[in-house]
């Protein structure tokens, strides 16, 4: 069974995508964004942990 490790990270609304791409190189999975209370955008991503 594969165990997972968990992220959750603000997304700076000028830099979305450089940002998402950079967690993806580090084995980052998007799993979703929601809109934070202030109005900004979180990201919760996921990665198997190391065994």
């Amino acid at each position: 069974m594969t165990k997972w490790e968990y992220q959750v990270a603000p997304i700076p609304l000028h830099n979305e995508a450089l940002m998402l791409n950079n967690f993806g190189q580090d084995g980052w999975e998007l799993v979703t964004i929601h809109t934070n209370a202030q109005g900004g955008l979180v990201a919760f991503l996921k990665r198997p942990q190391a065994s």
